[in-house]
């Protein structure tokens, strides 16, 4: 081929989606890799997604996103010019890279954290710095702060934390905010946070209201289980915001999308009756898998991490023999999604078999 692809560019990952799941010996077949809702859409959205279909297939939708802009504004305390929008809260992390750090700058995340970081930073042509977990799974802001350098431009802080489910406190935020830069902007990472039970644990508007230099990511792919319409947003300063509007892909937020997010803002008492069982079904996961044996890390996300590191490809396996589709990291671990009550019934059944690979 006579073309010829941008320097470097071969050393850039790229993103793994999870694997759809394989039927098991009794026909289960369980996609628990990609940390979905595994809930229908309540009625009212459909009617909602069904009264905007006619003119959201052949018109481009409102850039501006009026409706949910000011639903979002109101539900959160915050002034519309506050908000920019995505297509998933990855594309708003995406437009806040490129609005904010190039070639020279250096963006920061904790390692192992969301597995598009690194990518997205790269794609930017940016640097990526990554300060290791601590013992217990969780950021190590005391070490992020001291590898803040004058090129770092963006911190990434994802609470509770892909794939670990860790949180961070609102002590030892407000600590790492005492020793961050003016012009560093840190964006706390919420896309879990509607499971999120830890009383303890930072909150990111919080912040946000306190700090010039601190912005939010929400979405509405998990709780609200809007996952294949692509709804995110940041709550940021206002000339941010704006900033994130123009590095924003036009259009990319569909009519279907927007008309889906402000149903959902409007049936979150309903939807809260959802989250609650996913969050007593985590508990039941991890009570489960400690008992069989597997190590755990306590989540407050939908998901479940245990840290098999060098047997994770064995126990993965062992779980899509089952039927149950699982998200690997060769090395490290594999992360469980929270499911339907049969499906992690499955999971605990297999789970003995699993740590019998440790």
């Amino acid at each position: 081929m006579s073309v010829s692809i941008r320097s470097g560019f071969e050393r850039i990952p790229a993103y793994r989606a999870g694997k759809p799941a394989q039927l098991g010996h009794d026909g289960l077949s369980a996609k628990l890799s990609s940390n979905e809702n595994p809930y229908d859409p309540l009625p009212s959205v459909l009617e909602a997604l069904a009264a905007a279909l006619p003119t959201a297939v052949n018109r481009y939708p409102s850039i501006a996103a009026p409706e949910l802009t000011q639903a979002l504004a109101e539900r959160l305390d915050v002034a519309p010019e506050n908000l920019a929008f995505g297509a998933g809260s990855v594309e708003v992390a995406t437009q806040l890279i490129h609005a904010l750090a190039g070639a020279g700058d250096e963006v920061m995340y904790a390692w192992r954290s969301f597995e598009a970081y690194p990518i997205l930073v790269q794609l930017a042509g940016a640097t990526p710095v990554e300060v290791p977990l601590d013992a217990s799974g969780g950021h190590d802001l005391r070490a992020m702060a001291d590898a803040i350098t004058e090129r770092t431009k963006l911190i990434f802080v994802c609470n509770p934390n892909n794939p670990t489910g860790t949180t961070v406190s609102h002590a030892a935020v407000e600590e790492f905010m005492q020793r961050v830069p003016e012009h560093v902007l840190v964006v706390l990472d919420e896309a879990y946070v509607h499971f999120n039970v830890d009383a303890d644990s930072a909150v990111g508007l919080d912040f946000f209201k306190r700090y010039d230099n601190v912005a939010v990511l929400h979405t509405f792919s998990k709780a609200y289980g809007l996952a294949g319409l692509r709804v995110g947003y940041a709550v940021a300063p206002p000339e941010v915001a704006e900033a994130l509007r123009k590095a924003a892909i036009p259009f990319a937020m569909s009519a279907l999308a927007q008309a889906g997010g402000v149903a959902s803002l409007a049936a979150e008492a309903e939807l809260q009756e959802r989250v609650d069982v996913l969050v007593e079904e985590r508990g039941r996961i991890l009570e489960g898998l400690r008992s069989a044996g597997l190590p755990v890390i306590d989540s407050q996300a939908n998901f479940v991490w245990v840290p098999a590191g060098a047997a994770s490809d064995q126990i993965a396996e062992v779980f899509a023999a089952r039927g149950i589709s699982v998200r690997c990291f060769s090395g490290d671990g594999i992360r469980i999604s929270v499911g339907a009550h049969h499906e992690n019934d499955a999971v605990i059944e297999v789970s003995a078999a699993a740590a019998a690979l440790l």
